[in-house]
């Protein structure tokens, strides 16, 4: 997500704090919304694809082998 839809949603937040929202911004926050949880998700995901978790009897769990999808 770019830095110019983040904005964006911190304008419609202030503005409905504000004045309020008109209908259409609403869905346009709604929809913002909705994509920055995704990619938050996404880079989550893909931080956990890469850990690594070392059990107390020395072996080793790849999480992204086992719990996702890691892409070799």
């Amino acid at each position: 997500m770019d830095e110019k839809k983040i904005a964006r949603i911190n304008e419609l937040y202030h503005k409905s704090k504000g004045e309020g929202l008109t209908e259409e911004e609403l869905q346009e926050q709604a929809v913002l919304r909705q994509e920055y949880i995704a990619s938050v998700r996404n880079n989550i995901r893909s931080q956990l694809d890469n850990v690594t978790i070392v059990n107390p009897d020395g072996s080793m769990v790849d999480l992204g082998k086992t719990h996702g999808i890691k892409k070799v």
